[in-house]
């Protein structure tokens, strides 16, 4: 039976990446978008989630108390894995960091778990210039947190991202469950299994002919 990593890799391959023209937080342009969300908020993609994301924890030796991230990217995996680790009874506990501090109630940022000292990862689901982890990094010790490692399921490679998040994170370790690549290696690979070649068709991207419509009419040029 297949790994909840290699299952993990199957499912955000098929539901959570797409190919077109499309424009990043980070404010670049993109033939190819990655929406983590579509996975970790599916039912059996958190499941898998959460378990892909426990075991890592757990080969990387970081024996934390909770796990946390900066919201929204982060929050369905902090509650994926935090159930799963109950559920094997070794609990890790999940925590939130807001964008900003609340203007109300405490006016706290960090929600959830807030026990101190406390060794915690810091979770994400893309990467990309590392802008939203580092975030999290800096908030989680302000607060008073151990940082024990920094994980994302996907990692574009690109914008400096892993240097900008490795440097943030020093002394702890930064990994990410899969590149962008190994996605998209994944998702053409469900997509051309069985080639359905276009007929009079123009490519989606140029006026080229299209050879494919998989996963849109796609010229020699353009297609995946």
């Amino acid at each position: 039976m297949s790994s909840a990593r290699e299952q993990l890799l199957v499912v955000l391959a098929e539901k959570s990446f797409c190919l077109g023209q499309f424009k990043l937080s980070s404010g670049g342009t993109s033939d190819y978008y990655i929406d983590c969300r579509l996975t970790t908020l599916d039912a059996k993609g958190a499941l898998l989630t959460g378990q892909a994301v426990l075991d890592e924890i757990r080969k990387q030796g970081w024996h934390a108390q909770a796990i946390g991230g900066l919201t929204l990217g982060a929050d369905p995996i902090v509650v994926a894995t935090s159930v799963i680790s109950a559920q094997q009874g070794t609990p890790v506990h999940g925590f939130l960091v807001r964008k900003a501090e609340k203007t109300h109630g405490t006016g706290q940022r960090i929600e959830g778990f807030r026990g101190k000292p406390a060794r915690v990862v810091i979770v994400d689901d893309v990467c990309t210039t590392g802008a939203s982890t580092i975030q999290a990094i800096e908030a989680a010790r302000g607060f008073g947190f151990e940082i024990s490692g920094v994980l994302c399921l996907v990692e574009r490679e690109e914008a400096e991202g892993r240097a900008n998040v490795e440097k943030a994170s020093n002394p702890a370790r930064f990994v990410a469950l899969f590149t962008a690549n190994d996605v998209r290696a994944a998702h053409v690979k469900q997509n051309t299994s069985s080639p359905v070649f276009a007929v009079s068709a123009k490519c989606d991207q140029c006026d080229r002919p299209a050879v494919t419509n998989l996963p849109g009419n796609r010229c020699e040029v353009h297609r995946p």
